[in-house]
């Protein structure tokens, strides 16, 4: 690897696999440690909308992880993330979401957009020559897919990696055999890995046992295969120009966006943009806080709020400020976990009810199995801005929608969008950057009351 340079050159592999649950996250977390630990900068993307995985990745790397999307963020911002990454750092990686081409777009489709090489990661445990057969198929499916070799994930013995790499082709290397080490697994929980915040401890000896786990495998230097340049975009050197019309907007403005245990699903680009409109943004604990900052606006983003619901429904003082807010009429943003917050009562899974906001009639019910998942657009009276929907729960009991969100490919109606005085809510959770002039527009709605 070569030192970070103004040149946009850097190497960059994809870590991709079969299906879930092979190990993505652990191997791409543990890889950015162990290169890390070896004084590389070393940037970490993730394929798709997550908000889970790239909390642990960050930890890894110590740098941001943003989230590449073809459909939610689009082809440019993708490009100008990669280009301005490259620019800075001496190694990227890329972590796939579910199956290497499993959606429309995929994997595959990204890293083919890119020109990244990929490495096929496989649990082998239980199969020996087989896994190389799945290995072979996967890299021959798609002529314009670069292989970069495989990653055998639960080799059991060294005669167990011998079968496999007998087994592969010479132009389809092994290369590493990790074996099993339940050491190394991060803690999950009903949406998804559990938050570094949350087991800050047990996450950074689980990184630090991984990045040994590879180091022990001889998985210390990336493969020549794995070179990667990317083209310069047409976007500006600072993607934020690419918004020259949307600059300033909101100069003057203070958006108060909720941020603690139960609020932490934020894609730091939306954060960016609003900071690019030239609102202040300023944070919030609705659990601990017991009044709001001054502000013109609010964001609840998502989280986990049925995990503190009780303490949620204890802070009375910062119930009575919200509704206070509301009733003022300025502008609120509630998406998923913070649309459950603005119901009346949120239902946790031992079927107990709780107070909660009451700025929107109807109720949060927790499911053990179930949910929604999946990209959607939400029309906005201002405009179309893309995002996905993922919970374990249902709402019932609530008015009217505004709306519902489009399905990217799926005729059946999506998420409901409610707009009630200046309260916008929904299950969905908004990527800001698919269309700024609509964010501009919505938060450029507010006004000092």
């Amino acid at each position: 690897m070569t030192a970070a340079s103004s040149t946009a050159f850097c190497p960059a592999l994809f870590i991709a696999a079969p299906s879930s649950g092979q190990g993505k996250t652990t191997v791409t977390a543990a890889m950015a440690r162990l290169f890390k630990r070896q004084g590389y900068k070393v940037r970490v993307f993730k394929t798709g909308p997550d908000y889970l995985d790239p909390q642990i990745l960050e930890q890894a790397s110590g740098n941001p992880v943003e989230p590449l999307d073809l459909w939610m963020s689009g082809e440019a911002f993708c490009r100008q993330a990669l280009y301005e990454a490259a620019v800075i750092s001496d190694l990227i990686l890329i972590e796939g979401a579910m199956g290497l081409f499993d959606g429309e777009p995929s994997s595959a489709d990204l890293a083919v957009t890119f020109g990244v090489p990929v490495a096929l990661l496989m649990d082998v445990k239980g199969m020996a020559q087989t896994a190389a057969a799945i290995a072979v198929g996967l890299a021959g499916y798609r002529d314009d897919l670069q292989i970069a070799g495989l990653i055998a994930n639960g080799c059991g013995t060294e005669r167990h990696a011998q079968l496999i790499q007998e087994a592969l082709p010479d132009d389809l290397p092994l290369l590493a055999t990790l074996g099993r080490d339940d050491a190394v697994a991060l803690p999950e929980r009903h949406l998804g890995l559990v938050q570094p915040s949350e087991v800050e401890t047990e996450i950074e000896e689980r990184l630090e046992r991984g990045a040994d786990w590879l180091q022990t495998s001889g998985l210390t230097q990336l493969p020549d295969a794995v070179a990667f340049s990317p083209v310069a975009p047409a976007l500006q050197e600072d993607r934020l120009k690419a918004y020259a019309n949307t600059k300033d907007v909101l100069q003057g403005k203070i958006i108060a966006v909720a941020r603690d245990a139960a609020f932490t699903f934020i894609y730091r680009a939306n954060l960016e943009l609003l900071q690019h409109f030239g609102a202040e943004v300023v944070f919030f604990s609705p659990l601990t806080d017991s009044s709001l900052p001054d502000a013109d606006a609010l964001w609840l983003p998502g989280g986990y709020p049925e995990l503190h619901v009780e303490q949620l429904s204890a802070n009375g003082r910062m119930r009575d400020a919200i509704q206070a807010f509301y009733q003022s009429g300025k502008l609120i943003l509630a998406e998923c976990g913070g649309f459950m917050y603005c119901l009346d009562h949120l239902v946790d899974l031992a079927g107990q009810s709780f107070p909660m906001l009451g700025l929107l009639s109807g109720e949060a019910v927790m499911r053990n199995k179930g949910g929604c998942q999946g990209m959607q657009t939400a029309p906005l009276p201002e405009g179309d801005v893309r995002g996905h929907s993922h919970h374990r729960s249902l709402s019932r009991s609530t008015p009217e929608p505004l709306a519902y969100g489009r399905r990217q490919r799926h005729p059946a109606p999506g998420e409901s969008v409610y707009r009630q005085q200046g309260l916008t809510a929904s299950y969905l959770h908004l990527f800001f950057p698919s269309n700024p002039e609509a964010i501009a527009r919505l938060f450029g709605s507010m006004s000092k009351a």
